[in-house]
Order: C-alpha cells, then sequence, then structure tokens
C-alpha cells in the first residue's frame, strides 16, 4: 500500500502503518483516529481492540468489526473537528467523517470520539454518532408570489423559479 487511507496524504509506511504494527505509538489523538480508520481499511482487527480503552473492551464485537472491515467498501475520511488531544494534554475529542460503500449505498458515518492518553499511550474511549450535515441557506427562501431577487419587476414564479 503506497498511499494512507487516512487521507493525510502521506505513505502508509510513514502515517498509520508504524502505529498500527506498533512500531510506534500514536502522538494525538488525530493520529490515533486516523490510524483505527486505516486499520478498518487493511483489516487489522487486533490493532482496533487494542487500542481501546480496557472499559470499551466489554462493547467490542471482534466478528462485527471483521464483517464491517471486510465488507465495506473505504472511500476517505475527513477530520472535521480536534479539541485538546495534542502531545502534551491527557484528553481529546476528535469529529470525523468515514466514508464507504456498502450493499451498493454510499454511506457518511459521522461521529465524535473521545480519547484518554493513558500511561503515555492514546486510547479510544468512546464516540457518539452525529446527526448529518444539513444545508443552512444564508438568505431567506424567495416566496412564489414575492417580486423576482433578478430585479425584472415580475414574479418569482413566472421569472426565475
Amino acid at each position: 500500500m503506497n498511499q494512507c487511507p487516512c487521507g493525510s496524504e502521506r505513505k502508509y509506511d510513514e502515517c498509520c502503518g508504524p502505529i498500527i504494527s506498533g512500531e510506534a505509538a500514536a502522538p494525538t489523538a488525530e493520529a490515533l483516529m486516523r490510524s483505527r480508520y486505516s486499520a478498518y481499511v487493511v483489516g487489522a482487527i487486533d490493532y482496533l481492540k487494542d487500542s481501546l480503552a480496557p472499559e470499551s473492551h466489554g462493547d467490542h464485537d471482534e466478528e462485527s468489526v471483521r464483517e464491517w472491515s471486510e465488507s465495506a467498501e473505504w472511500l476517505g475520511l475527513s477530520i472535521d473537528a480536534t479539541s485538546l488531544g495534542l502531545e502534551s494534554d491527557e484528553t481529546g475529542v476528535v469529529d470525523f467523517t468515514a466514508r464507504y460503500r456498502q450493499k451498493g449505498q454510499n454511506v457518511e458515518y459521522r461521529e465524535r470520539s473521545t480519547f484518554e492518553k493513558r500511561d503515555g499511550k492514546w486510547l479510544y474511549v468512546d464516540g457518539h454518532a452525529l446527526p448529518p450535515e444539513t444545508y443552512v441557506r444564508e438568505t431567506p427562501k424567495v416566496g412564489r408570489n414575492e417580486p423576482c431577487p433578478c430585479g425584472s419587476g415580475k414574479k418569482f414564479k413566472k421569472c426565475c423559479a
């Protein structure tokens, strides 16, 4: 694998590869998030469990994780926001969007993930799904019977609707 699936635009062997293999520790909460996404892509199921906080192990269903990892076509990851989670921090939050295709459907999964650094190692504590992003109109909607905003003097429904 040449380019890392996490979207960093770095080579896998210089990005998530060493973290997943255990050669290097994730320096930040975001790096751990990226490596966990990459682990789904490459099928590193053991790493996904190993990067969980111990209290989260009970929620880990290895067979479901393996099935999802193998059945999805992973399309990309974007980091939407981070809070704390730097090398000097003990906690961090990462909002991300994972894109994948499964059973012919494109899916965008958004989550807010919580991380903690314990004994110098970042761990995934938990995550909560976020609602899909919605478009917010910057200007009020023009009513059908209102004057057209183009300035023609006609009603909107008879002009630019």
